[in-house]
């Protein structure tokens, strides 16, 4: 309440208009060309996505948000009109929680409590200084500002975040430029990691709204016909699969049979090229390879040689899990990150019958599986995995469990806390003890069976974890039944 009872004039989220809704700011209707039609964009018509988009001409810290964003300098001590009207609204409580910080590298992300504004949160981040000579190391951390934010949102079970424009004109970033790197970021992430959160909201002040509203449309097609008009507009750059920029000169290409012409070579993507970075002897030389080899058959290499090979293999795992399409994998909704356990710790959800296991590229399922794990995992975390009326073609076969464990980096294992095992069979029950007893070494203590969602949600809130309705209907099935016997007798 501001002085002698007047109210703040704190705005709420769900009284704005989606994007999906607000008109051409021209007020006219568009002659669209649908000669384009036989190109397919790379930011199709979502309408699912445009109902989460909200553009907001106002100041940020009046918005009733989850979280809202703060754009500041390394010291978080800059005096720039959105920060200043964040801190005036939050009260001086948030200028002491902002020292114990400690700071902010530019492109990361820290969060703090809203105090005094009607958003609970604040996440603050620091924008790059842009130079030309220097743009590329400028667009890199202005994408890590966005993603960063979209990821501490993900990962706090955020159901609605406004961000601000974060390349203030302090710092030197053109205006359109640095807007196509926030709505693309932003765009990929909620194509990918965006089912939780319900809405974000772009803030811009009246100097950037004209540039949010003409590219807009671009990343936001709000018709099939918005799409069409849209594509001979998007840039060239657009970023890899997350939006992230990409400098095809800095992919290292390393060549079969360097000495010998191939006549499809100039066919190949950058994608493929990417998928084959360190798959060759020269490029994992590191000295006598085969005097390597010999060691390792032999046990007499060190712990430490030992490990810095496996995150070697790791990391090219993880390269081509970036650079690959794995979209066909993501729609099967297999696997997803959804809120926090009782501890507070990241909750990732498996789902059996959700894997086709007969009828996919298991190495592709392995791709993805480290490509979404990877940031998680670097932190403590627990798996939930919905063995639900999986049948034979669901079963994931216990060799392809074994590499995958043999895989992935030293983080997965170490900071995995908990994996639940809702609804087993006797079979998987049985498979569950040989594998962890006789194939990989301390996961057994770490495995639990869940026989119902009663028992989950003594670990896990309802409201925390995402469940697949026909898990919900088979486990009201089973209590239902146990109920009847229990009559019966």
């Amino acid at each position: 309440m501001d002085p002698l009872g007047a109210r703040c004039q704190f705005v709420e989220v769900q009284t704005l208009s989606t994007w999906e809704w607000q008109p051409d700011p021209e007020g006219e209707e568009k002659e669209y060309n649908f000669s384009q039609q036989a190109f397919l964009s790379p930011f199709p018509y979502r309408e699912d996505i445009n109902r989460k988009i909200v553009l907001y001409n106002g100041n940020v810290a009046l918005l009733n948000c989850t979280a809202i964003v703060n754009t500041s300098n390394e010291t978080l001590t800059d005096k720039n009109p959105i920060s200043e009207s964040i801190h005036t609204y939050a009260g001086p409580e948030l200028r002491d929680e902002m020292l114990k910080l400690k700071g902010c590298r530019t492109g990361e992300a820290k969060m703090t409590k809203g105090f005094n504004l009607a958003a609970r949160f604040i996440i603050h981040t620091v924008g790059p200084k842009y130079k030309t000579k220097y743009r590329t190391a400028a667009e890199n951390s202005l994408y890590n500002c966005y993603r960063n934010v979209m990821q501490l949102a993900k990962e706090q079970a955020m159901a609605s975040v406004a961000v601000c424009v974060v390349s203030t004109t302090k710092r030197g970033y053109p205006l359109e430029d640095a807007t196509h790197i926030a709505l693309r970021t932003v765009r990929r992430f909620l194509e990918k990691y965006g089912e939780s959160i319900e809405t974000v909201v772009f803030a811009v002040t009246d100097t950037e709204e004209p540039t949010y509203r003409k590219l807009l449309p671009l990343y936001y097609p709000r018709s099939e016909e918005e799409e069409c008009a849209s594509l001979p507009l998007i840039p060239t750059d657009i970023g890899n699969s997350e939006g992230e920029p990409v400098v095809p000169e800095r992919q290292i290409r390393i060549a079969e049979k360097p000495g010998c012409l191939e006549v499809d070579s100039e066919a190949e993507t950058l994608d493929s090229d990417l998928g084959q970075v360190g798959t060759h002897a020269f490029s994992r030389m590191e000295g006598d390879v085969d005097k390597q080899r010999k060691l390792i058959l032999q046990g007499q290499l060190s712990d430490a040689t030992m490990q810095k090979q496996h995150q070697r293999n790791y990391n090219r795992w993880l390269c081509r899990a970036r650079a690959e399409d794995l979209s066909d994998i993501a729609a099967l909704k297999a696997l997803y990150q959804t809120g926090v356990d009782m501890c507070g710790r990241t909750v990732m959800v498996l789902v059996g019958r959700n894997i086709p296991v007969t009828l996919i590229d298991m190495e592709k399922a392995l791709l993805y599986f480290i490509h979404v794990m990877d940031h998680i995992t670097v932190k403590e975390y627990v798996m939930v995995y919905f063995h639900t009326l999986t049948g034979e073609h669901n079963h994931l076969d216990s060799e392809f469990l074994k590499k995958l464990h043999e895989i992935v980096d030293t983080k997965f294992k170490n900071n995995l806390r908990a994996f639940y095992f809702v609804h087993p069979s006797f079979r998987s029950k049985v498979s569950t003890w040989f594998f962890t007893t006789f194939s990989v070494s301390g996961m057994k203590q770490k495995v639990h069976h869940v026989e119902t969602l009663q028992q989950l949600f003594t670990c896990i809130l309802p409201e925390q974890i995402d469940i697949p309705p026909f898990v919900l209907e088979y486990d009201a099935r089973i209590r239902a039944d146990e109920e009847e016997a229990i009559l019966d007798c």
